[in-house]
């Protein structure tokens, strides 16, 4: 009995898992710079959230914002503002809004767009120096916002 309980379980949960379709970085909605829903349908990992703020070749957040959780990292940045307290100050839609498209929120905001793929003004193929092409995607994947977004609101202390 309770393996067939178990079993039903898994099949319901995969289920609703393969039922949550991504939103395209065109199809992206925001309400005064918010997303209110989850660009996936899954939530997000707040562990690789931290490994996406702090690397370097990803997210490369700490290169404008310094982080106390992330004081192992070298050289955070002061251009941004700091992200400690981060969960208590911005909504989690907020925070999905300004990771996915800080413009929308911040209209003179240097933090690049992570989850955009048109309205550039030259978009270019990694760094080839050449024109963009069908490969051309946003800088973070949906679910690594999610991640990322993840980590940032566990971010309460200041």
């Amino acid at each position: 009995m309770e393996r067939t309980f178990l079993a039903i379980f898994a099949l319901t949960a995969s289920t609703i898992s393969l039922g949550a379709e991504e939103i395209a970085p065109t199809a992206v909605t925001f309400v005064d710079g918010s997303i209110e829903t989850s660009l996936t349908g899954m939530p997000g990992d707040p562990v690789k959230g931290r490994d996406i703020v702090s690397d370097k070749s990803l997210g490369n957040c700490v290169a404008c914002h310094e982080v106390t959780d992330l004081a192992d990292v070298p050289f955070h940045g002061n251009i941004g503002p700091m992200l400690d307290g981060a969960g208590e100050r911005w909504s989690e839609a907020e925070l999905r809004g300004i990771v996915a498209n800080a413009k929308i929120m911040f209209e003179d905001s240097m933090m690049p767009s992570f989850y955009k793929t048109e309205g550039f003004i030259r978009p270019g193929n990694a760094y080839t120096g050449k024109a963009a092409d069908e490969t051309f995607g946003p800088l973070l994947s949906a679910q690594q916002i999610e991640d990322v977004v993840a980590y940032l609101v566990t971010l309460t202390e200041y």
